[in-house]
């Protein structure tokens, strides 16, 4: 995005990616759709240190300047709940499309070329590759973070923002699956595949309402991902089981018309059975008829399946980390153009900066967005 926007200006612009092919994260993203944008995305959906950044980029192009674009090249797209937009056929499009931006924009792409080195001079910034060496007025590092190393990912952006001065806050895997300890690992182990809408809330009161999914190693799903950038090592997570229902009420109305039902076939008409067999071989649920049920039985039960809550042992890491959280302080950058305050010509646009956004379209769009306007400049 950056280097096409560039192009337009009629600036020569080359790009140096150490891969065999051009977007892999892209590529892989959506599960292979792409979630290109969102339709809702603003500066109150992004995590970072100073909030206020954010807003210059996605003011100046915006989730509906990036649908103009593809729709200009015909992409097929639908819609997906809240706001998601993903590719009809393959994230492959998505590629493509940024790809003959480039080629239109004159612009220069160099597969296979691993960067050694970056060195100040008096003509810029002097890159040394594997391949060959690079004179340029303008450096922009768009390196990403640190998820999925099997695709490339490095810490080079981060190497070349400490070697010139600037601060990097520290970094670690978002937007990915929570593991439990052993003891939660044992009570759940047959519940692998078992999804359930939810609310997901973390310790410091941020939550989001979506399906979480039960794995063989913790808990994953949307609402996990989402949760996953807010949690921190050591705190738990607060589940609400069952997001449109009052247990409360429910048990009691139940009381009422079939006191000999069980609590256990009850439970399984509002939530997976497996589950509650797992609740109640765990202890966690009474095994009993409703009518056996006490008042206080009854208000346990409603606070345990309203407020699940649940210490993970940590994260799945960057390995199936669809973000990195943290990354280059933004207070070391223009919000406008993304060039570095102490190293006048070198840029720093996209993951590899301390912006990250919720699961859903919105990193992407921040990657366009910061690319944009930093192509606007160099």
């Amino acid at each position: 995005m950056c280097a096409a926007t560039a192009g337009y200006r009629g600036r020569q612009v080359t790009i140096v990616d150490m891969g065999k092919k051009a977007g892999r994260k892209i590529l892989i993203s959506g599960g292979g759709r792409c979630n290109f944008t969102n339709e809702n995305a603003s500066p109150e959906n992004y995590l970072c240190q100073n909030p206020h950044f954010v807003k210059s980029a996605l003011s100046r192009y915006t989730q509906q300047d990036f649908i103009e674009l593809v729709d200009r090249h015909g992409l097929n797209y639908h819609h997906k709940t809240l706001g998601q937009l993903f590719c009809d056929e393959s994230a492959q499009d998505i590629v493509d499309i940024l790809q003959t931006e480039c080629e239109w924009a004159g612009v220069e792409t160099k597969l296979r070329n691993e960067v050694l080195a970056v060195e100040k001079n008096d003509n810029g910034y002097l890159v040394k590759t594997t391949e060959q060496n690079f004179q340029c007025e303008s450096l922009v590092i768009a390196s990403g973070g640190l998820t999925m190393p099997k695709l490339g990912a490095t810490s080079i952006g981060y190497k070349i923002a400490q070697q010139f001065g600037l601060e990097i806050h520290p970094t670690m895997a978002a937007l990915v699956p929570l593991t439990l300890h052993d003891h939660d690992k044992k009570r759940f182990e047959g519940l692998s595949g078992i999804s359930l809408p939810t609310i997901v809330s973390s310790e410091d009161g941020t939550e989001f309402r979506e399906n979480i999914l039960f794995t063989h190693r913790g808990l994953s799903g949307p609402a996990i991902l989402q949760i996953s950038s807010f949690w921190r090592a050591g705190q738990a997570v607060t589940i609400n089981l069952l997001p449109d229902h009052n247990l409360n009420d429910e048990i009691e109305q139940g009381r009422k018309e079939y006191g000999q039902k069980s609590l256990k076939n009850t439970l399984a008409q509002l939530m997976p059975k497996r589950f509650i067999e797992a609740m109640i071989a765990a202890n966690e649920i009474p095994d009993k008829t409703l009518g056996q049920l006490s008042h206080s039985e009854i208000k346990a039960l409603h606070d345990y399946i309203h407020n699940w809550t649940i210490k993970p042992n940590g994260t799945e890491g960057y390995r199936t980390a669809e973000v990195t959280l943290g990354g280059v302080d933004t207070d070391e950058l223009s919000s406008k153009t993304f060039e570095a305050k102490k190293a006048p010509g070198l840029y720093f646009i996209g993951e590899v900066i301390d912006v990250t956004g919720w699961l859903g379209g919105y990193n992407f769009q921040f990657a366009w967005s910061s690319g944009w306007a930093c192509g606007q400049t160099v």
